[in-house]
């Protein structure tokens, strides 16, 4: 039997608990066809989104999309994203939530194909995370010093 998929409700709790320890939640984003955000933010395809209380008017996050009013460069935008192109919820202050694998969808790929479907995430630098999926594994050490913006990685 087919029920409702858990990620919105997984994303509903990460970010309550985001808010209820006064953290900041950010959503990662695989930019698709149904995805509604400022292109002009989009970067190798994905947007990482500040979805607090203070960054958002009307936020609604229910079983099929995420939506909100957000302020990008001054100017008042509507944001859109459907629940199955959320990759990752995570406090910007330490870096923990939860990151999601791809759903089979045409328009929604895969970070790492050989990621669990559900992960811890812990904070990594993001030249770190595009290194992983590189052939050469060791070069992880060298771009986690170099790049100063956090970004998530699964821990096992």
């Amino acid at each position: 039997m087919s029920g409702i998929s858990t990620k919105p409700y997984l994303l509903r709790a990460i970010y309550e608990w985001c808010t209820d320890n006064g953290f900041t939640p950010y959503l990662s984003v695989k930019v698709g066809s149904g995805v509604q955000v400022p292109m002009e933010f989009v970067r190798k395809g994905e947007i990482v989104l500040n979805v607090s209380f203070t960054a958002t008017s009307g936020l609604k996050m229910d079983n099929e999309a995420v939506t909100f009013k957000a302020r990008f460069g001054g100017v008042s935008r509507d944001i859109y994203v459907p629940v199955r192109n959320v990759q990752a919820i995570f406090a910007s202050e330490n870096g923990q939530g939860m990151v999601f694998d791809h759903v089979d969808d045409e328009d929604v790929t895969p970070i790492e194909t050989n990621k669990p479907s559900i992960g811890l995430a812990s904070v990594g630098s993001r030249d770190e995370i595009f290194a992983a999926t590189e052939e050469n594994p060791d070069s992880n050490k060298e771009t986690q010093k170099k790049s100063e913006k956090p970004s998530l990685k699964i821990i096992k």
